[in-house]
């Protein structure tokens, strides 16, 4: 049985959100995964999931700092305008190449970032997601 019901991936790189879709799927770690490459378009549908069906809000976002157009952060600003009962229920990780190391405090200390993890995605991050965050 999936820990979770649905993950969004919000990455510019499409390669790494296949890598990151398939690791999701075969640590069957969620029943649903959508990625998007644009954070426009996952705020998108972010907005229509409040709008519609909350109930299928994402319970985890992995999100990219550096992507053309929106970026993380801005993502970010627009996010923390959904509705703390939907949010509250969603655990958001920054995932993300930065080495930037303002970068990384920034979005540490962010009250809606759980905790920025280096990519790649991997079993053990999932594994310490599964113990740290996710009631099962």
């Amino acid at each position: 049985m999936s820990t979770l019901k649905k993950v969004v991936l919000i990455d510019d790189d499409q390669v790494n959100n296949f890598v990151c879709e398939s690791i999701i799927k075969n640590e069957d770690f969620a029943e649903e995964v959508c990625s998007f490459e644009w954070a426009e378009d996952a705020l998108n549908h972010l907005k229509d999931m409040a709008t519609a069906s909350p109930g299928n809000f994402p319970e985890l976002i992995f999100l990219d700092i550096n992507m053309p157009g929106m970026d993380g952060w801005q993502f970010m600003d627009e996010y923390k305008k959904f509705p703390e009962d939907l949010t509250s229920k969603c655990c958001l990780f920054m995932l993300s190449s930065a080495v930037d190391r303002k970068d990384i405090i920034t979005a540490k200390n962010l009250l809606d970032v759980k905790e920025f993890f280096s990519k790649p995605l991997s079993t053990e991050i999932l594994n310490i997601i599964k113990e740290d965050y996710i009631q099962q």
